[in-house]
């Protein structure tokens, strides 16, 4: 098949609806298919990325607790319906189908006979802009073909406000570049407990909790701890700032690293630990995690009680609580194997989202729908076949 694949997030922008978009289209070429992305332009260098079309420019814009990527531009829906007419695609998926700018403008430059599908991957109590434009918005989401979400708490988000058929199609993780035996940074094995956060430096992300929780786990464990913190230094300043004493614990700032460095991190990490305060639909970070065999401490929140099973894979705590943040540290600081087994069971769910597995049911669905007679042409309202757990 011919596969269009719209997302306004992508490289060099990281995050992870980007590793979503990036991975979808490897597998989906190892399987033969022909993929094209879809995509805006970013500040500074481009990646050399193959069959990649950039339209617009990305601008960056705070929306709940965090910075959201937009495109800007002139004629936006013109040129992509030049794209669509020109490259007559199978199907084109797109992300975040009712987001402004590029996903929300897709739906409208589609064209008759064309056939498309949206995945939705936010989990959230309220949308304002959902409240807000809902009639216009339930006008656009009709135009999809078959509607996904990557969890249930996502499912859930936005079949409140749009009822109807959601698949489930969860994110995949790559079992083959996450993984236990991974060589890891041997300046940071020098005996003390490595704790590592992956992700941007967003409100939500919970990096203050975390910074929070440090003095009080430096305290009990006599200094002996590594905070690693990898993500983009944006806020880091105001955002973060460095606890007044850490009783002789390390942080390590490594910013925004090269994507091929990141699974040797996983694999320097006694534990991983990421305190958002919510709005997570899946936790893309939790599965890098153990998939390289680390034990995880995470929110307890609808997105990431979709990953871990409390005391299975890891332990959740409470959001907002540097407290309890604390006390699961040092709990599994000072019981090695339970990290060791905690980290195997989270290898062995990792690898039931090892890409491979995820790829075929998406494929499964781009086939249904690219085959499926023109029913909507004739006035039908098309349907998913039911939701996948």
């Amino acid at each position: 098949m011919k596969i269009g694949i719209v997302s306004q997030s992508y490289y060099p922008r990281p995050g992870g609806v980007t590793e979503v978009v990036h991975c979808t289209a490897h597998e989906l070429r190892r399987l033969g298919h022909a993929v094209t992305i879809i995509t805006t332009h970013y500040n500074g260098p481009q990646p050399d990325d193959r069959d990649v079309i950039r339209v617009g420019r990305n601008v960056l814009v705070p929306v709940n607790g965090a910075w959201v990527n937009m495109t800007v531009g002139l004629g936006l829906t013109g040129r992509l319906r030049r794209i669509f007419e020109r490259e007559r695609f199978d199907i084109i998926h797109t992300h975040c189908p009712l987001v402004p700018t590029l996903p929300l403008l897709t739906l409208a430059a589609i064209g008759p006979g064309q056939k498309i599908v949206g995945t939705f991957h936010a989990a959230a109590e309220r949308n304002c802009m959902y409240a807000l434009f809902r009639r216009y918005l339930e006008r656009r989401i009709e135009r999809l073909d078959c509607r996904m979400a990557v969890s249930e708490a996502a499912r859930r988000f936005v079949s409140s406000y749009f009822p109807g058929d959601y698949e489930i199609i969860p994110n995949g993780i790559d079992c083959r570049r996450f993984r236990p035996d991974e060589a890891p940074l041997a300046e940071f094995r020098d005996g003390r407990i490595n704790l590592l956060f992956v992700g941007r430096m967003d409100k939500r992300k919970g990096v203050p909790y975390l910074l929070g929780a440090l003095p009080m786990i430096a305290r009990e464990l006599r200094g002996g701890v590594r905070l690693i913190i990898v993500g983009e230094r944006g806020l880091r300043t105001t955002l973060c700032p460095r606890p007044a004493d850490v009783h002789g614990a390390e942080i390590v700032w490594a910013g925004r690293i090269p994507p091929a460095e990141l699974p040797r991190y996983y694999a320097t990490a006694d534990i991983f630990c990421s305190p958002a305060t919510g709005q997570e639909s899946f936790g893309i970070v939790l599965l890098e995690a153990m998939a390289s065999g680390v034990p995880v401490i995470a929110s307890d929140i609808p997105g990431y009680r979709t990953i871990v099973t409390p005391k299975r894979e890891g332990l959740l705590v409470p959001p907002k609580h540097s407290e309890a943040i604390a006390e699961a540290v040092v709990t599994l600081a000072r019981d090695s194997r339970l990290r060791r087994e905690m980290g195997g069971r989270g290898r062995e769910l990792a690898l039931q989202y090892d890409w491979p597995v995820v790829i075929r049911r998406l494929e499964a669905v781009y086939r249904r729908v690219a085959g499926a007679r023109a029913g909507k042409d004739r006035g039908e309202k098309s349907r998913c076949s039911g939701a996948l757990s």
